[in-house]
């Protein structure tokens, strides 16, 4: 895990400054390199052979090729029993196994590969950069393409070190009030992207080559399973995920997917130290339902023998973090669950310097109730019309007519119109999201909703929205976050499985829960969804968080971006919730973040 930088040109001097604005990812050492026609930069967060000859930009024994690279391989000893014939090894860790790799198989290696990563390769011989990220996007890649100038970067804020103009781009930002997170390729920054997942670039003579490397396709042709194989094929990958020569821990929120990753860590290292967050509130704010999940953690960590670490946050802490997160984040993600992330990672740092968490069991395994809604719809809608008149007059059974593509996608994802016409100028409340989804998701396909819906999820929601508040907190801290039920091999056999097979009318999980049946407590299946969230919509009502809402939710709190927003309805929003008269969290925390990451990084719009 790191922070890594480089663009086409000769500049020590500006490499160094980009580091020191990834410092935090890599708090164990820095490197640069300069040449003609290429500059990397590398900060360092040591987790395999911490030693000083493992430091990057690293290179091969002849020097033929250099790398700067952030990720772990989580298959790298078996990959470097393969080529130990072919290359002579130097050190003990997955760095120069990706080198070696580069070597022997060129841009194809990327088909060996089972971790996640970020990384740029110069390659001497042929004066090329070449650039890839993970199959699914566990680690971020930014890059800005002008004339014959290419630069990169884990982190946009390190772009804008650079010079890239501190412009808006409108079109994210309507993607963003509509979703509440910014879908790849865009970033908020106009000409600034991010690298999808599962792609690579190439950058030689001044052009620039993008191309996808897997998309999945082979692995959704229906396979037979079984649960065994479930079980077997998560052991496997957090037996793989717990390499380490740091110490490791378990993120624990009391759900099903973080008590398979330490029952499985358990299983293969012996008792491990969990971290769990809860809130500071009154019995007034469900304090009991927001902590439900932390007294669960407990449980479950005492169940394993594990050394439970907890943590408590106030809303004073909310109001200190906030700011924080907004800049570790560098583009707005509206949802108050990074704070309490951002608290728990710093919190965990203190003990380990990796965790694993349950990230993208709900995505792999139709855990969402929208996955077992859109499954209900497509059934719904073969019924005879004269009986779907009748049960339509029932308000809550309307949204089961909803069309299958784009329509569907925008009931279940989308904020309404009606919310955005309140506080945003009139030309953003258009088609252009609804748009976006249909040419990336929608146009060509066959898929069933719940196929649709669970795609959408696995290719958007969880990577520009959970794998980034995920990396980004983490990060902050100089703390490697993995995600065992994200690796490669668990991902493709899920995507074999049949979504109809993984989905039941009455519940979500279905054959993960049935995996681990026997392996986890009882009372963890008696449980309904709750998810990991954060009580924001309480914390927005406490006098000192109000006064700080209020103070960034005024037009001259962030200039540049002012005019976008239709101020006297957003103080009215802001009355009304706190009054309860009317619950606006959603929007009023989307217009918050957003507004607090303008003024950090002095964002201008053109209008």
């Amino acid at each position: 895990m790191c922070g890594i930088n480089g663009f086409t040109w000769e500049d020590e001097e500006l490499i160094k400054r980009m580091n020191t604005c990834t410092k935090h990812r890599g708090p164990d050492g820095t490197g640069v390199h300069t040449a003609p026609g290429i500059t990397l930069g590398q900060n360092r967060l040591a987790i395999l052979d911490p030693q000083r000859r493992s430091d990057q930009p690293f290179w091969d024994n002849d020097r033929k090729v250099g790398v700067v690279y952030n990720g772990e391989l989580y298959n790298f000893k078996q990959l470097r029993e393969e080529l130990k014939s072919f290359y002579k090894f130097k050190t003990t860790g997955d760095t120069e196994v990706l080198v070696a790799a580069y070597l022997k198989w060129g841009r194809d290696m990327l088909k060996r590969l089972n971790g996640m990563f970020a990384f740029a390769i110069w390659d001497t011989r042929d004066r090329s950069l070449f650039v890839a990220r993970d199959q699914i996007g566990i680690k971020p890649l930014y890059y800005h393409h002008e004339g014959e100038k290419f630069m990169f970067s884990s982190e946009l804020k390190a772009l804008l070190e650079a010079g890239v103009p501190r412009k808006l781009n409108e079109d994210a930002f309507a993607h963003y009030l509509r979703l509440l997170y910014v879908p790849e390729p865009f970033s908020l920054v106009a000409n600034v992207y991010k690298l999808p997942p599962a792609h690579y670039l190439v950058i030689k003579d001044g052009e620039v080559t993008c191309k996808r490397y897997w998309d999945g396709g082979d692995y959704h042709t229906p396979h037979e399973f079984s649960l065994k194989e479930i079980e077997e094929h998560i052991d496997k990958a957090v037996e793989r995920q717990l390499v380490s020569d740091k110490p490791l821990g378990v993120y624990l929120s009391g759900g099903i997917d973080s008590s398979v990753v330490l029952d499985c860590a358990t299983k293969a290292d012996g008792n491990m130290d969990t971290f769990s967050v809860g809130f500071d509130l009154t019995e007034e704010e469900d304090a009991q339902k927001f902590n439900h999940d932390f007294e669960l953690a407990r449980r479950t960590a005492k169940h394993y023998g594990a050394r439970h670490h907890e943590l408590l946050i106030s809303s004073d802490d909310a109001i200190e973090i906030l700011p924080q997160i907004i800049s570790h984040m560098e583009e707005p993600i509206s949802n108050a669950t990074s704070i309490s992330q951002f608290a728990l990672a710093k919190f965990s740092k203190a003990h380990v310097d990796v965790v694993l968490g349950g990230d993208g069991g709900d995505e792999m395994f139709a855990g969402y109730p929208r996955h077992r809604f859109a499954y209900i719809m497509r059934h719904y809608q073969k019924l005879p019309s004269v009986i779907r008149s009748l049960l339509n007059q029932h308000p809550r059974l309307r949204k089961l007519n909803t069309p299958s593509g784009a329509p569907m996608i925008a009931a279940f994802h989308f904020q309404k119109d009606k919310t955005l016409e309140r506080v945003i100028a009139p030309e953003f409340v258009d088609t252009r999201t609804l748009d976006f989804f249909d040419e990336h998701f929608v146009q060509g396909s066959r898929r069933s909703y719940e196929e649709l819906l669970m795609d959408v999820d696995r290719s958007s929601w969880l990577v520009d929205e959970s794998l980034m508040r995920t990396d980004r907190t983490g990060m902050a801290h100089g703390l490697e976050a993995r995600v065992p039920l994200l690796d490669r091999e668990v991902v493709e056999y899920a995507l074999g499985i049949p979504a109809r097979k993984q989905l039941h009318l009455f519940d979500t999980k279905r054959l993960l829960k049935q995996a681990f049946r026997s392996r986890l407590p009882d009372y963890l299946f008696d449980q309904p969804k709750r998810g990991w969230f954060s009580p924001g919509a309480k914390w927005l009502r406490h006098k000192k968080m109000d006064e700080y809402v209020r103070t960034v939710l005024s037009p001259e709190y962030a200039p540049g971006t002012a005019s976008l927003f239709i101020w006297p309805e957003i103080t009215k929003m802001l009355d009304q919730h706190k009054s309860k008269e009317q619950y606006h969290y959603t929007m009023l925390w989307a217009l918050l973040t957003f507004q607090i990451w303008a003024k950090k990084y002095s964002i201008e719009t053109t209008r």
